[in-house]
């Protein structure tokens, strides 16, 4: 493993522990305030991008049931074992009709669209900087997809998680592309960023 490959894995480790050392009740009011800075993105029939939470990432439950109430349409990533850009497809009102599971993701049935067809998507991260640069979980699938998006009508990019996975500068590389924006319990943070 490189030396910039160590750090970034000792970052996630440190910035997970973080995200998990949140005591319950200071993460449910965090989740609470964070899914409702979210609310100002639903709109009737917008296509929104939104993820399945994982271990101790932040859950958006409540954002999910309050854009399906007023008629957005949600998709979720979908993984292709054959290739990291991700495709999405509808999430259901029932999520337990997943058709199966991928990283601990689960993977609905229905038709796919790729992240230039969405209006809004919310962008899972471990950590992200002051620049609005982010720091994933490693596996190169959501750099992989803003990369292909790069040139095109682009949905609206939201980093999305608690303030304590903020950092002042993470180390980046030539396809890491900043975030315009970053939602925590603090509220919203827009970023200086250049595509």
């Amino acid at each position: 493993m490189s030396t910039p490959a160590r750090h970034k894995s000792k970052l996630r480790q440190h910035l997970r522990h973080q995200r998990q050392s949140l005591d319950l009740r200071t993460r449910r009011q965090a989740t609470r305030r964070i899914n409702r800075n979210l609310y100002t993105l639903i709109r009737r029939n917008q296509r929104i991008g939104v993820y399945w939470a994982v271990g101790s990432e932040l859950a958006l439950d409540d954002f999910i049931a309050a854009a399906h109430q007023r008629g957005a349409k949600l998709y979720l990533p979908y993984i292709d074992s054959h290739q990291r850009r991700l495709w999405f497809t509808p999430l259901p009102p029932c999520p337990e009709r997943a058709a199966g599971h991928h990283f601990g993701i689960p993977q609905f049935a229905g038709p796919k669209i790729r992240a230039h067809a969405l209006h809004v998507l919310l962008v899972p991260l471990v950590g992200i900087d002051e620049r609005g640069f982010r720091l994933g979980q490693g596996g190169g699938y959501y750099d992989t997809t803003l990369t292909h998006i790069r040139h095109r009508l682009r949905p609206r990019l939201v980093g999305v998680g608690f303030a304590c996975q903020q950092v002042p500068v993470l180390a980046t590389e030539n396809h890491d592309q900043p975030l315009p924006a970053f939602v925590s319990e603090q509220g919203w943070q827009h970023f200086r960023t250049q595509f």
